[in-house]
């Protein structure tokens, strides 16, 4: 089988990484790819939102499964367009995908259909959202309702922060129109995990945990990014929650969806709080996390073909998923001024002796390769990725490996993995 990657991130390098180990894939391409790609598959300079390029190469090459990554094609309908030619792909279609697609979208439904997640509101006018913040006297979350590549949260401790928080969204419109509605809610407290599952429509297998460390700075101190790092399985992620979340919020929401004539099938990956009351939805994704999926596939005994063609075919109820008995942790080297304005073009040295290090993977993200040099190319640039018997064991290897690389104004927190206990 030939397979095509859709993407050029650190996720998509995870993707095309595992794929690789599956008897049953001859080739496989990623569209655009990225330094570490090209590395193991064919690149092809095709941007991942642009649909009918995309259409046009898989349907001219024999692909006989289409995955896809990042969430901006799905919202955009790249599975519905891929379906409609008869090709096999891999993801929600544009309907389901408005999980994330759209805050208000999601909220309205956990509401609906009773899952646990924070109280809120939404808006489409800053004038009524300041009006309705004034009346608050608590800590506040405000979030674009569009897609902003994981930055369009704002955490705030304040009226005025929140304040400043809708006019960062709505008047400057930071985010573009992503920020055209925004949703206030509740803040909640506790620890963060996120949980991502196959699903086919009605069958929802879990993947074991992963924390993502959201924060620019060590401490969990900063603004959001897209993520700075992960680790798992999370500890405080017991079997006993995991079931609770499987049964009162995986299940449910892709219940849900079918019943609102959306059947989700894909990656439905959920972040969560876990508060001192349960579980609460923070918000659904449509698709693998990004740098989650780098330490939860180094742990990933199954094959990840066989699961991808279950979900499209509706036979996940059959899918064994087996996991490796140890730990693992993915610390993102980034840019420095990420996640605000950074340089690129600068080359880096030392990824071969960080990879040759026992139990080291160097996932490339923002990289692009010119003559024989590899130069940054993206805020978050690299997820070096380690395996370990503990937590203790993985978090040392990824720094080992990290101290191997270098550019010219590398940022990366140095505490990834610190509420494991590492």
């Amino acid at each position: 089988m030939q397979v095509l990657v859709i993407g050029g991130g650190g996720r998509e390098h995870a993707l095309v990484w595992k794929i690789m180990q599956s008897s049953k894939v001859e080739k496989i391409y990623c569209a655009p790819g990225n330094a570490g790609t090209a590395e193991i598959a064919e690149n092809i300079p095709i941007a991942a939102d642009d649909i009918n390029s995309l259409l046009e190469f898989a349907s001219e090459n024999d692909i006989g499964l289409t995955v896809v990554g990042p969430e901006q094609p799905l919202v955009l309908g790249i599975v519905d367009r891929f379906e409609e030619k008869g090709l096999r792909i891999f993801g929600p279609n544009a309907k389901a995908a408005e999980l994330e697609g759209s805050k208000a979208f999601s909220k309205d439904i956990m509401k609906k259909y009773g899952l646990p997640t924070a109280e809120y509101k939404t808006f489409t006018s800053a004038e009524s959202a300041a009006e309705y913040i004034k009346t608050k006297n608590h800590p506040l979350v405000v979030k674009a309702d569009g897609l902003a590549a994981g930055k369009g949260v704002l955490l705030c401790q304040t009226n005025e922060e929140a304040l400043a928080a809708v006019e960062t969204i709505m008047g400057e419109k930071s985010f573009g129109d992503a920020g055209n509605q925004i949703v206030v809610e509740e803040f909640l407290e506790g620890q963060e995990v996120s949980v991502l599952a196959f699903c086919d429509g009605q069958t929802v297998l879990m993947m074991d945990s992963a924390q993502d460390h959201k924060a620019a700075y060590d401490g969990d101190k900063g603004p959001n990014t897209g993520g700075m790092g992960a680790y798992s399985p999370a500890p405080v992620f017991t079997e006993i929650m995991r079931q609770k979340v499987r049964d009162k919020i995986m299940l449910p929401m892709v219940r849900a969806m079918q019943q609102e004539g959306r059947p989700y099938k894909g990656i439905l990956y959920a972040g969560l709080m876990l508060t001192k009351t349960g579980p609460q939805i923070l918000e659904f994704n449509a698709r693998f996390g990004d740098p989650e999926t780098q330490p939860l596939l180094v742990r990933m005994e199954s094959d990840i073909i066989p699961l991808f063609e279950a979900c499209v075919d509706g036979t996940l109820d059959q899918c064994p998923l087996k996991w490796k008995d140890e730990t693992s942790v993915c610390v993102v080297m980034a840019a420095e001024g990420y996640p605000e304005s950074y340089e690129k073009g600068k080359p880096i040295s030392g990824l071969k002796e960080a990879n040759a290090l026992s139990g080291v993977v160097v996932f490339h993200a923002g990289t692009k390769k010119q003559e024989d040099k590899v130069l940054t190319c993206g805020g978050r640039v690299l997820g070096v990725t380690a395996t370990g018997k503990d937590t203790a064991t993985a978090i040392a290897r990824a720094y080992d490996a990290v101290d191997k690389i270098k550019w010219e104004g590398i940022h990366f927190r140095k505490d990834i993995g610190h509420r494991a206990g590492g």
